[in-house]
């Protein structure tokens, strides 16, 4: 099925916006969530324990946030995808390495991470001002929830 069996509130052109702000925020949330993952399960060294949990914390807020994005985009009347295909194909995440990272390895990797997601959903935000603010005000509060955790991470390298 094609057609969207959910009638839209928003017009045509703003739909269009808003549905392609929420699907590239949607790929980079499922990349964030894998990423953060696989630094989870990799991460050895001198503080161990307490990166290990923290990005367990990152991997509850992105899947948290996944679920609200794809929640919206369906409200809109936008079939959300969050195929892995579609992640490998349009994330803008960085890449993480393979194999085991040193603390400080993967906190400095975190912490490009999120910055360079934070400016993606900057952008984002701009561009839905006109189009949905509801759409908006979620991106602002998702925005607000990987800053604070980017300000964690960079304390960690403090």
């Amino acid at each position: 099925m094609s057609k969207s069996p959910i009638k839209s509130p928003l017009s045509e052109a703003d739909k269009e916006i808003t549905g392609n702000a929420l699907q590239a925020t949607l790929v980079d949330l499922v990349d964030l969530s894998l990423i953060a993952k696989q630094a989870h399960w990799n991460v050895v060294g001198a503080n161990f324990r307490s990166a290990h949990l923290q990005l367990d914390e990152l991997v509850t807020t992105a899947r948290q946030y996944v679920d609200e994005v794809a929640e919206r985009a369906n409200a809109i009347g936008v079939s959300p995808n969050g195929k892995a295909k579609t992640v490998v194909e349009s994330s803008g995440v960085p890449e993480y390495p393979d194999n085991w990272q040193s603390v400080e390895s993967t906190v400095a990797a975190i912490v490009d991470i999120l910055a360079t997601l934070i400016e993606r959903l900057r952008r984002r935000i701009d561009e839905t001002d006109k189009s949905d603010l509801v759409t908006q005000d979620l991106l602002i509060e998702i925005t607000r929830a990987l800053e604070e955790a980017h300000w964690m991470w960079q304390a960690q390298q403090a």
